[in-house]
């Protein structure tokens, strides 16, 4: 099993950006804390707004696993639900 990659980007729509940024910061902290969590990045594209660049990497598939399972009760779930992901995962 070798390392888990995910990249990409996701569009937030105006009304909820402030709701967003306030949410991405607790998730950003909790995961970097994750066991397996190599790399956490998201990243506000100042040039489009709305857009977030995001960076990912777990030591494993059984890291991301438990990550998406945190997750998945998190505030962070609820504020993003909605969001255009456009992501793609590999691994390494």
């Amino acid at each position: 099993m070798g390392k888990v990659i995910l990249s990409g980007h996701f569009i937030v729509p105006a009304t909820q950006l402030d709701q967003m940024r306030e949410a991405l910061a607790l998730h950003v902290e909790l995961t970097r804390q994750e066991p397996g969590c190599i790399v956490f990045d998201v990243d506000e594209d100042l040039s489009e707004r709305g857009r977030f660049t995001v960076y990912e990497a777990f030591v494993d598939q059984d890291a991301y696993d438990l990550h998406q399972e945190r997750t998945k009760v998190s505030d962070w779930a609820e504020v993003s639900k909605d969001f255009d992901r456009h992501l793609t995962m590999s691994e390494e």
